[in-house]
């Protein structure tokens, strides 16, 4: 696969949300494969259908929910399971943080519009120098919400052998996806590659002693290095130039309509 062609600096709004939907399409698909997966499991454990779909609803978080559903199965509580489903999703505190400067409105729209804070969104809509395309986010992440939803509500429904996927190999099909992200994102900026580099090392060791989520959670420490690097300052092009940039860098105000 290609680098992922961003929209132009002067494309507007819909354009840019048309752009993430189409970034967003492939993600969307490895979303449904597992999402079906998470329906079957859940069917298993004796889920409703209206419990299982409202679930992946209002969290929309694979890893949280397979973690909730994981500690639920092997016999947690759930204080336990919500536990566990929070402690995977604490990666969202600093990548909320890093996105914050790019959304509009005040709080509440600000909070509304960082519910399009997912993996592979955030990590499409990053142009470099701590730029976001917010747009080109809330597409990406809109045709993955809904194919996440469609695909619990199949699994849960059809209840299919939860194993199944494993045995298929589809369960490949999001680390693929995740790692051609990452690939797009240091290929675009050499910045990002030790960093990259870092926190898949760090992960990788921290596998051996402590569960996926944990491991993630300490992988994310070595995005500190990232501080060591300036800023872009004005007349400085990177490769956040691509979109619209922020008032004071040489770029035009940022728009203020809805997205």
């Amino acid at each position: 696969m290609g680098s992922i062609p961003p929209p132009g600096r002067d494309a507007s709004p819909p354009e840019r949300f048309r752009a993430g939907v189409g970034v967003g399409t492939g993600l969307a698909a490895a979303s449904f494969v597992l999402a079906v997966s998470f329906g079957a499991i859940t069917h298993a454990q004796g889920w409703s259908v209206a419990g299982s779909v409202l679930c992946s609803m209002a969290v929309f978080s694979g890893s949280a929910q397979f973690a909730l559903v994981s500690t639920l199965g092997a016999g947690g509580g759930t204080t336990a399971a919500v536990a566990a489903a929070a402690l995977v999703n604490v990666r969202f505190l600093p990548m909320g943080v890093a996105v914050a400067g790019d959304l509009s409105g005040g709080r509440m729209r600000r909070a509304l519009q960082a519910q399009a804070v997912v993996d592979g969104s955030w990590a499409a809509a990053h142009r470099g120098g701590g730029r976001f395309d917010r747009h080109l986010m809330f597409g990406a992440s809109a045709v993955q919400w809904v194919l996440w939803v469609a695909g619990t509500a199949v699994g849960v429904v059809l209840a299919p052998d939860p194993g199944l996927l494993g045995d298929l190999g589809l369960d490949v099909v999001a680390p693929a996806m995740f790692l051609f992200l990452l690939l797009d994102t240091t290929g675009a900026d050499r910045g990002n590659r030790l960093p990259a580099v870092l926190g898949a090392a760090v992960a990788a060791g921290l596998s051996f002693l402590l569960p996926p989520g944990p491991a993630l959670i300490g992988a994310a420490g070595a995005a500190m290095v990232a501080l060591a690097r300036p800023l872009p300052g004005p007349g400085r092009p990177t490769a956040g130039d691509r979109s619209p940039g922020r008032p004071g860098e040489g770029n035009p105000a940022p728009e203020t309509e809805s997205p």
